[in-house]
């Protein structure tokens, strides 16, 4: 108790500007970063309110899509500005988009065209992509040798956010899904705030219970999924009271708190060795100006040909410029697969709600499908993440080989789907959400893997880019026309409700041709992928963590110079 009553406001600055605490405030950013998983609950209300048929909800969804994975520009201005400036624009753009969704829906704008709907929908999906810039890239910078777990449980929150999102809206709103959108606008604007000084770049150091920490935040997470799924299971199964829908948002929220003690014991243990240094010794507080040199040697390759350095490229690991890295052929494979591939998945995420309507799934079960979906996407990402990195340390699993095997795992939800096995969107729902969740990690780890991270905040958002184009071509243009071509045919042009556009349609045939198509081209992907994986064996059989652990080395045997140079002083001084 001494200890804590010595310099308790230190202890506390102490915890909240340490590196577990930026990582806590980033698992929280991500569990409210996933709104866009939830589309499918809300799109109902858009379709009948505006009165839009199939095709213009999907074209709504690709903005959507489009906004949450276009962030190219919020990786160029995290390249020049720092971390609180881009999520301060992530949370105004959050609450600005969603907000006025949620006015349009609500009958407070009139009039509003579809055009507009658009724009709004972009600008706040848009939002994701300055979160994940702001919060995931940083922290997979200042942990370069656990970015795979990193990306793993950063990105597994966001798969979880969905969930946690229907029973927060459902404590607060009740069953007014309109509400969820409110709820969408202003919760996620809030936590960045809040956490917006929090996160920033650290000197990335590894100590030996990373891993350890990193397992208990996973096993917390687990657990909050685990009661997720329980939940769903029984709101599904009998009518709950707000009072009960309020009791089980008080159990997830202690959930995502619990890992707060966690980085405190951590912070508090990191605190107690720094207080103890000082009557060792003072000097390595001074050292760190002295580890900038060894970066010098790369700037010397500056006085070849900018042109010739402008498109040769570095050897794999190493850091690429923007430009090399974009015109590389390495990234081409990954963007062509994750165009066709992730992006089947999406459309079949996107048009889950309008799928189980097809087929003749209640509600119910449809609220249920979108809440397997976040939860499996959750288990996809850690799962993937940690396994992963496990796979590659020990057994050198190339990282492309599992995004290969994932995409053809994937194929199975589709073909469910397309041939409308009774009771089977349940299984596909699962399949789906894993896939969907464990492309995410690998697709960000390979990046990093291959260009290295310098310009990392960049090329993750353009890696991104890829899923809402093949989200337009497979969602929009044939998923969409084939739906509303086979409504015209069951309605025979006569007209729906209040509106001639809300043509419903109802039968395997509404998807099974799409479906059949998504699962060729993923199939397809695979194929390109295995590309990949030839092009980088030799790379990924060798030690691709290696330069960030001679750095460490190197920073080792230079502090050590400095004390011998210390010691030597001392005892001149002595004489």
């Amino acid at each position: 108790m001494a200890f804590f009553s010595e310099n308790p406001t230190s202890l506390t600055l102490s915890i909240l500007q340490g590196r577990w605490f930026m990582v806590y405030a980033c698992f929280l950013i991500m569990s409210a970063a996933g709104a866009t998983y939830i589309f499918a609950i809300y799109s109902k209300d858009i379709k009948l309110t505006l009165n839009y048929d199939q095709q213009t909800l999907n074209t709504l969804g690709f903005f959507k899509d489009l906004g949450a994975n276009v962030g190219i520009h919020a990786g160029l201005i995290a390249e020049v500005t720092p971390t609180w400036f881009v999520l301060a624009i992530g949370s105004a753009m959050n609450f600005f988009g969603y907000f006025m969704v949620y006015l349009a829906i609500t009958g407070k704008l009139t009039e509003v065209k579809l055009w507009q709907m658009c724009i709004y929908i972009a600008i706040g999906a848009n939002s994701q992509a300055f979160a994940n810039t702001g919060a995931l890239v940083t922290c997979v910078k200042n942990f370069p040798e656990s970015r795979g777990v990193v990306l793993g449980l950063l990105k597994g929150f966001v798969g979880l956010s969905g969930a946690i999102f229907t029973q927060l809206y459902l404590a607060f709103y009740g069953n007014d899904s309109k509400s969820l959108v409110l709820l969408i606008a202003w919760l996620p604007a809030a936590i960045s705030v809040f956490f917006v000084r929090t996160i920033r770049l650290m000197k990335p150091t590894r100590s030996d219970n990373e891993m350890k920490i990193f397992c208990s935040i996973l096993y917390i997470s687990l657990a909050l999924a685990v009661y997720l799924m329980i939940a769903i299971i029984l709101q599904k199964s009998f009518s709950f009271t707000r009072a009960e829908y309020s009791a089980s948002s008080a159990l997830v929220l202690f959930l995502l708190f619990l890992p707060l003690a966690i980085v405190a014991r951590e912070e508090i243990s990191i605190y107690k060795k720094k207080t103890q240094l000082p009557q060792n010794s003072q000097p390595p507080q001074i050292n760190p100006i002295e580890l900038t040199p060894p970066i010098n040697p790369i700037k010397t390759t500056n006085n070849q040909s900018k042109v010739v350095k402008l498109f040769k490229s570095p050897k794999l690991g190493e850091d690429y410029t923007i430009l090399q890295a974009l015109v590389s052929l390495d990234m081409i494979i990954i963007f062509i697969s994750t165009v066709f591939g992730v992006g089947g998945t999406l459309t079949a995420i996107d048009n889950m709600g309008q799928i189980g309507e097809s087929l003749g799934y209640p509600q119910r079960s449809i609220a249920t499908f979108v809440s397997l979906i976040s939860i499996w996407n959750y288990g996809g990402r850690v799962a993937i993440g940690f396994s992963s990195e496990f796979l590659l340390a020990k057994y050198k699993v190339p990282r492309p080989l599992l995004f290969t095997f994932v995409l053809l795992l994937s194929c199975i939800s589709h073909l469910l789907i397309a041939f409308g096995v009774p009771g089977s969107l349940y299984v596909s729902s699962v399949v789906l959400g894993f896939c969907f969740g464990a492309f995410m990690p690998l697709l960000f780890s390979i990046i990093s893997e291959l260009f290295g991270l310098k310009y990392f905040s960049t090329l993750y958002n353009f890696g991104g880019l890829a899923s809402p184009v093949g989200s337009y071509v497979l969602n929009v243009r044939i998923a969409g026309y084939l739906y509303d071509q086979e409504a015209k045919r069951q309605n025979g042009g006569r007209k729906l409700g209040s509106s001639e556009k809300a043509l419903t349609c109802i039968g395997v045939e509404c998807y099974k041709k799409a479906f059949l198509i998504i699962t060729a081209v993923t199939v397809a992907s695979a194929a390109v992928m295995l590309v990949l994986v030839w092009r980088t064996k030799d790379f990924y059989r060798g030690d691709i963590y290696a330069k960030f652990r001679e750095e460490r080395e190197g920073e080792s045997d230079a502090l050590e110079e400095t004390e011998k140079k210390d010691e030597k002083l001392d005892e001149k001084i002595e004489k």
